[in-house]
């Protein structure tokens, strides 16, 4: 029976060999420019924006609630279409809406969501001035510490305890509406056993019934109840923010001595410099494009970091096997071969990753789309990096503080040739 011929199409035909290491130059050169560019736009944005990045609430602070839906029809709890929120919010400014889920008992399970804005609070100044003097007023008697606002809530230090009745009268007075206190009320009833103090917080019908009322407004069939509401401060967005740089340094940092003790410390610095590209390359397509930056994106360059360096690590590997193999050859020719024999590997992988992850950004929405959006930047400039960026840095530190095997058998052969 005769063989059966199969026909395969190739994406790159066998045998091929391109000069790699002849462009290498060129390569660095726009490599370093580019990184420039990014660099000078986050300036750009400072001038012009007013902020090096479109930071989002995690970063830069403002007010985050949980909403849940239930339907008027049965009372049950719902699930709401997360892009129909979306919209109905839209006209009120930016905001991040994501779904969340938690048991609410042994036998209820809840489908809300988490609305994330840049905004404080609807309580203007004003009207938070009025109210602190109403509440000192009103409990003059009860030995004040302090009144202080913190987004829409009002926290009350004193030495004597405050009743509910009494607190939601005295915000009445300032045309505020007191949310009832739940089991949190308990607490406000007892003193700190430290300095003695009763701290009641005293939350008010603010963004969070302003937003319910909306979506309420676009989506008649659901009661729209809050759940939870609470501020997040720029302090605690900027220590988010120098955290999420330190682990990006921390993961370069950990990613050179990892290859250091793997291969040698020849392949360090091409690795960590090819990954120190590819998160500037993506901060600075974040830049140019103003896309939002969120701890989602932080996970994103991480994840970024991990997929250009183990691409990086396939190339070295093939270069260190091959450098055993080809023992006859220069540094520059088995590079050039190392890296012809991974390319088509290495682009099928890429334009995987690419497929899945553009389809994500097309369909996706919200958080899931901003992962994604990073995620295609990177599969583009990972596998640039990879070939063109590690390898030639790799080249070029041996050349410079290693002695070439081939080199150095040539050396010792003119040696012997030129002996009398």
């Amino acid at each position: 029976m005769a063989d059966t011929e199969h026909k395969f199409r190739h994406l790159i035909q066998p045998g091929s060999n391109f000069q790699f290491v002849a462009k290498f130059r060129m390569w660095i050169i726009l490599s370093i420019v580019l990184m420039a560019a990014s660099i000078g736009s986050l300036f750009v944005n400072k001038a012009v924006r007013g902020g090096y990045m479109n930071w989002t609430i995690d970063f830069k602070g403002g007010t985050e609630i949980v909403y849940t839906f239930k339907n008027k029809a049965d009372g049950h709890y719902a699930q709401a279409d997360i892009h129909a929120v979306r919209e109905a919010l839209a006209k009120d400014g930016d905001f991040e809406v994501s779904e969340m889920a938690w048991d609410k008992d042994a036998n209820t399970k809840v489908n809300g969501m988490i609305v994330r804005t840049l905004r404080y609070g609807a309580v203007p100044a004003a009207d938070q001035e009025k109210s602190v003097k109403a509440l000192e007023t009103a409990f003059a008697d009860r030995e004040l510490d302090k009144v202080s606002w913190s987004g829409d809530h009002v926290i009350v230090k004193s030495r004597k305890a405050i009743d509910e009745a009494a607190a939601k009268a005295a915000l009445a007075t300032a045309n505020l509406d007191m949310k009832p206190w739940g089991e949190e009320g308990k607490l406000f009833g007892a003193p700190d056993p430290n300095s003695g103090q009763y701290v009641a917080t005293l939350a008010v019908w603010g963004l969070d019934r302003q937003f319910a009322k909306t979506i309420e407004t676009a989506m008649p069939q659901y009661t729209v109840e809050v759940e939870q509401s609470y501020g997040v401060g720029a302090k605690a967005g900027d220590k988010l923010r120098n955290d999420a740089a330190k682990s990006l340094i921390y993961a370069v940092f950990l990613i050179m001595l990892y290859l250091a003790f793997r291969f040698d410390i020849r392949y360090a610095p091409g690795a960590a410099f090819a990954t120190i590209h590819d998160a500037v390359m993506v901060i600075g397509v974040f830049a140019v494009t103003w896309t939002e930056v969120s701890l989602t994106s932080v996970a994103a360059i991480l994840t970024v970091i991990g997929y250009s360096v183990n691409d990086t690590v396939i190339v070295f590997d093939r270069i260190r096997e091959n450098q055993a193999k080809l023992k006859d050859k220069k540094l520059e020719k088995i590079i050039d071969i190392s890296i012809n024999e991974m390319l088509v590997r290495t682009v099928l992988t890429s334009m995987t990753v690419f497929v899945v992850t553009l389809a994500m950004n097309i369909l996706g929405d919200g958080l899931i789309r901003n992962f994604a959006f990073a995620m295609n930047v990177v599969v583009i400039v990972g596998t640039y990096s990879s070939i063109f960026l590690a390898a030639p840095v790799f080249m070029w530190m041996s050349k410079k503080y290693y002695a070439s095997p081939t080199a150095t058998r040539g050396a010792r052969g003119a040696a012997v040739a030129a002996e009398p």
